[in-house]
């Protein structure tokens, strides 16, 4: 009995972890699951010390959510594995087909319990205890959980990205624009700047709600915000000094909104305890587009 209870405890703790992270990596507002957390940094910092060529510099994010995706699948499978093996073999009905004398518990429960979570179901090994009875079903509707969190935590992920990339282009356009015409900032109309920083408080939010969304590099820097950032400041410095009222008012709002997003990543992901500028810059050599 106490067998029983020192094996099912950590599988239910297993389970219910799992269950967490997803809730609170597709659902919670902050978007940090522990468990994706650490495995997205690790897959990011893996993939810097191996000092990837630049063509597979868009790696980490894609790799990152497999491995996550992985891991709460086989943080899954050993918890329910561990329910079932505290329960083997009084617990479980076996087919005529299998001999006993020639299994293993520990592989009848690991097998047991990934055809249950892939919900396959084949019916040589049967739960017969009536908790088990109840609990092989809900093993299936985990197993269908974790497959609808992986197809949602992608739909959700590419939307935030497509809009970062969306504000990079932008800004690296706006650079280019610029640069070619020689034009001052007062050329640059104030709407095109309150956008700009409406934009970057939205990739503000995007960052804090979908968080995995900062282990996405990406190679091009025309499409890379951590490249584009600099300018982005530099324009809200040039507009906040304009004679026009309203161009100091939207080169004010940039600024404050690139603040705001220096003390989210400066928070969250670089640590280096900086003003703006600095943090920014950290952020382009994080992901390779320090000047």
């Amino acid at each position: 009995m106490v067998r029983d209870v020192v094996v099912t405890v950590p599988g239910v703790l297993l389970v219910l972890a799992v269950l967490r992270d997803v809730f609170h990596t597709l659902f919670h507002p902050s978007g940090q699951g522990s468990i994706a957390r650490q495995v997205m940094t690790q897959v990011w910092r893996l993939t810097r010390r191996l000092n990837p060529r630049r063509q597979l510099a868009s790696l980490p994010g894609p790799l990152g959510m497999t491995a996550v995706i992985a891991t709460w699948g086989a943080l899954a499978v050993l918890g329910w594995t561990l329910i079932y093996l505290a329960q083997m073999p009084d617990g479980l009905s076996y087919s005529p087909s299998l001999d006993r004398a020639q299994r293993s518990d520990l592989l009848d429960a690991v097998y047991l319990s990934l055809v249950t979570v892939a919900t396959l179901g084949f019916g040589d090994i049967v739960p017969t205890s009536p908790w088990l009875r109840l609990a092989a079903p809900l093993e299936a509707l985990v197993g269908f959980v974790l497959l609808t969190a992986a197809v949602s935590w992608v739909l959700q992920i590419y939307p935030a990205l497509h809009r970062r990339r969306v504000l990079a282009l932008q800004l690296a356009t706006l650079h280019r624009a610029r640069r070619t015409t020689g034009l001052g900032v007062d050329s640059v109309p104030t709407e095109v700047l309150t956008d700009l920083a409406a934009d970057i408080v939205q990739a503000r939010l995007d960052l804090t709600q979908y968080s995995a969304t900062y282990f996405f590099r990406d190679a091009n820097p025309d499409i890379a915000l951590a490249a584009n950032l600099d300018y982005a400041t530099e324009l809200g410095h040039d507009a906040s000094t304009s004679t026009d009222p309203q161009t100091r008012l939207a080169g004010a709002l940039l600024l404050t909104a690139l603040d705001a997003l220096a003390e989210l990543l400066d928070q969250q992901f670089l640590h280096v305890g900086a003003d703006t500028t600095i943090v920014l810059h950290a952020y382009a050599a994080d992901h390779r587009h320090a000047n």
